[in-house]
């Protein structure tokens, strides 16, 4: 058969058949005419270059396995030459992967310096992207997709916090509990989920941690006896964002969104997940007494809270006589 012909067979170009000829992988026999006759051995032979080079194996190293069909075996890695062929190109990969690995965390390392070398986490006057809100935020429309939640008990949930410890949602303690639910917060060397500016209510975590933290004192003098953040990020995350942010609070994790389903908290798609959105709930004696959704602008938030808090303190209990 013609060169175009076993070319087709084969799946690959003329040029890659003159490629293994070269080569001396192939060897068709000659006509009177100098055309050059291929059978069907040679169409097995190119088969299986193709076959082992889409396996990483480079064409040059094939010639083991085409001697193994030549010689009349049935596969062409039935002889010892064809598995040391799978050795070599395993011991190479496993190099390869090896020298990659070591060029991703050497690129990762720089990325995360580079990175936090130039976030300054809100620090003082200057604040890093991820705690400066963008203008023309979109906002975030009251939907009431949180009404129903004054009133209701927290559930007997138990959350890891950044502490290191859990906390028990439902018991009651003395005093409020503010727990800020927010989506996810951002990281220097991570991206955002793409369109993430776009969504209502979304941006803003980082700044939300921030006003939280510079008015914790505040918060706790007007009666706020604990302050937590939630999201669905594991606790190793949102570790990182408490000693980076310098948060006098702990975060809690519930990667299965146990609360959403618990008390019908509502959520929303993005990156590929399902997320919090962001509300406030002031928790007194286990039980919900306030809410505050939607929570726009973000960045100011913690003094949203602080003004009810101080507009609505807790009466003391007079004990009758």
């Amino acid at each position: 058969m013609r060169i175009g012909e076993v070319a087709r067979r084969a799946g690959v170009t003329t040029k890659a058949v003159r490629y293994y000829e070269s080569l001396g992988l192939i060897a068709p026999d000659r006509l009177a005419n100098g055309y050059r006759d291929y059978d069907e051995h040679d169409v097995r032979l190119i088969g299986e270059i193709r076959a082992l080079n889409r396996l990483g194996i480079p064409v040059e190293r094939t010639r083991p396995f085409l001697d193994c069909l030549t010689a009349g075996r049935a596969h062409a890695d039935d002889c010892p030459a064809s598995l040391a062929g799978y050795r070599e190109a395993i011991d190479d990969l496993s190099r390869r992967i090896a020298e990659l690995t070591a060029r991703r965390a050497a690129l990762t390392a720089q990325l995360r310096d580079a990175a936090y070398r130039n976030s300054t986490a809100c620090q003082g006057e200057t604040m890093s992207d991820l705690s400066v809100l963008p203008a023309g935020l979109p906002v975030p429309e009251d939907d009431g997709a949180a009404r129903h939640l004054p009133g209701l008990r927290l559930p007997a949930l138990e959350l890891p916090d950044t502490s290191g410890g859990a906390l028990r949602l439902g018991e009651p303690v003395e005093g409020r509990t503010v727990l800020y639910v927010y989506p996810l917060t951002g990281r220097p060397d991570a991206d955002l989920p793409q369109g993430w500016e776009a969504i209502p209510g979304a941006r803003g975590c980082t700044a939300e941690a921030c006003d939280f933290r510079d008015h914790h004192q505040e918060l706790a003098e007007a009666g706020a006896a604990r302050v937590f953040g939630l999201s669905s990020q594991d606790t190793d995350y949102q570790r990182e964002v408490v000693e980076r942010l310098r948060l006098p609070f702990a975060m809690l994790s519930d990667p299965a969104l146990e609360l959403a389903g618990a008390l019908g908290l509502p959520t929303f798609e993005a990156g590929g997940r399902t997320l919090f959105r962001r509300l406030t709930l002031i928790v007194r004696g286990g039980v919900i007494e306030h809410v505050f959704h939607p929570v726009f602008p973000p960045d100011r938030h913690a003094r949203q809270v602080l003004d009810w808090l101080r507009a609505n303190p807790v009466r003391p209990i007079r004990k009758s006589r």
